[in-house]
């Protein structure tokens, strides 16, 4: 029997220590090679040997350190952070695709998903004030004759914010 795990997983598998490797990962990033490898009960240089065919196989796209935005925002006196949602009038794929890369071009733009059904895409940007949100929304959506609606949410508070996938805790 296989099961929804084994179905969609890419070509190289992973195993429990690597579901296990990654879930520390994705919850502290900057742990120390011997301090993970302890934690998982392999060798250093086994984990580092882990780490990095992860790396290189493309299941860990980055390590980052995530700034807390409320307190940039108290640090730069101001923060607006909008979820933007994103009609185009024709969806063909190359002006999917136009629009895509327009966004992804954009210092603003922290996530850009495109989604269906509803709206074509949906943005989420960060920027320092309301000035700034203008100056976005024209240069990414009033000049471009192919954006027929545009709706935003501005965040009056952030109640959750993670970037963890849930993996499941041992190999089916």
């Amino acid at each position: 029997m296989i099961t929804s795990f084994e179905a969609n997983a890419p070509s190289s598998n992973l195993d429990t220590i690597d579901l296990q490797l990654l879930a520390i990962l994705q919850a502290n990033a900057s742990i120390s090679n011997i301090a993970l490898a302890d934690k998982l009960h392999i060798s250093a240089p086994t984990c580092l040997r882990r780490t990095k065919r992860l790396q290189q196989e493309g299941w860990i796209e980055k390590q980052v350190a995530i700034l807390s935005s409320d307190k940039m925002g108290r640090f730069m006196g101001h923060n607006v952070t909008a979820l933007i949602e994103v009609s185009l009038d024709k969806q063909g794929e190359e002006l999917l695709q136009a629009f895509e890369t327009r966004a992804i071009q954009e210092a603003s733009v922290q996530q850009c998903w495109r989604v269906s059904p509803g709206p074509d895409f949906m943005l989420v940007v960060q920027v320092p004030d309301m000035p700034a949100y203008l100056a976005f929304t024209q240069r990414l959506l009033t000049q471009d004759a192919n954006v027929r609606n545009v709706k935003a949410f501005f965040s009056v508070k952030r109640a959750k914010f993670g970037t963890e996938i849930p993996l499941p805790s041992a190999m089916p």
